[in-house]
């Protein structure tokens, strides 16, 4: 029996076929899930365009549009997903974004709106969706119980350029962990996934990305490949899976090691 049978998973962040959370829907279906996706803005119709190129591995039906910035779409998104499955057995946010003045120029530049947007869409937006979908997720039947899964990338030192983004990151990871604390009691884990660099539509968007192409496979003990993101996929996969259901309010670093070296 494939690991994630039975389990009815949301993904957000789909965009392309090259995303991080693409991926992990494909090898979620792969592992017999049946997932929803959930798309926003000028995004959607990129985001449905996308979704049938998962047609290959299970039918994702209609992606539900789920703008993190309002409150009223949570309640419509909430009341299509109940509809569709009934309960929750796995969440994965993979939502991030900054305005263009919090990367790359240092901490001086991007005014206190532009941070607050960044940190509205890349990290309040964890709790307002564990929130709002927790009704659902308590209902989860599955071993272990529900599993939320919050996409990172490691908060524990500075990196250039990453700027407030950086600050964003190490929020979603302490967050990661008083959800964990406050959920844990209805069976619901919660758990960051911190992915090295994956070259992706989001990843253009970080000025002078290519350091940290340049760096990582010299630096990761077990060398890193910026073009395939399998690892995460299945490092998700575990996640989501009744494989770890005692692990919660932890980092797990799919990176080659690059985390712990000098």
């Amino acid at each position: 029996m494939a690991i994630l049978t039975n389990h009815r998973i949301l993904i957000t962040g789909v965009l392309t076929d090259d995303s991080l959370a693409f991926g992990i829907a494909r090898r979620a279906l792969e592992e017999g899930a049946s997932i929803a996706l959930t798309g926003a803005g000028r995004g959607l119709s990129l985001t449905k365009r996308t979704a049938r190129k998962l047609d290959e591995w299970g039918d994702v039906g209609e992606v539900i549009e789920l703008d993190v910035t309002d409150p009223a779409q949570f309640v419509s998104a909430v009341k299509s997903v109940e509809e569709r499955f009934g309960s929750l057995d796995g969440l994965v946010h993979a939502i991030g974004y900054a305005p263009p003045s919090c990367l790359g120029s240092g901490m001086f530049v991007a005014p206190f709106e532009d941070v607050s947007t960044a940190m509205q869409i890349s990290t309040y937006s964890l709790g307002a969706l564990v929130g709002a979908f927790r009704p659902l997720l308590q209902k989860s039947e599955v071993l272990g119980g529900a599993s939320v899964i919050a996409l990172d990338f490691d908060a524990s030192r500075a990196y250039p350029l990453y700027d407030w983004m950086g600050v964003m990151k190490a929020g979603l990871e302490s967050l990661g962990r008083y959800l964990a604390r406050e959920v844990g009691p209805d069976q619901i884990r919660v758990n960051m996934l911190s992915a090295g660099p994956i070259r992706t539509i989001a990843a253009k968007s970080i000025p002078g990305f290519e350091v940290f192409e340049e760096t990582w496979a010299e630096r990761a003990p077990l060398g890193w490949d910026v073009n395939d993101s399998s690892a995460v996929s299945d490092a998700a996969v575990a996640l989501l899976s009744p494989l770890l259901r005692a692990t919660t309010a932890s980092i797990i670093h799919v990176d080659g090691g690059f985390h712990a070296m000098s």
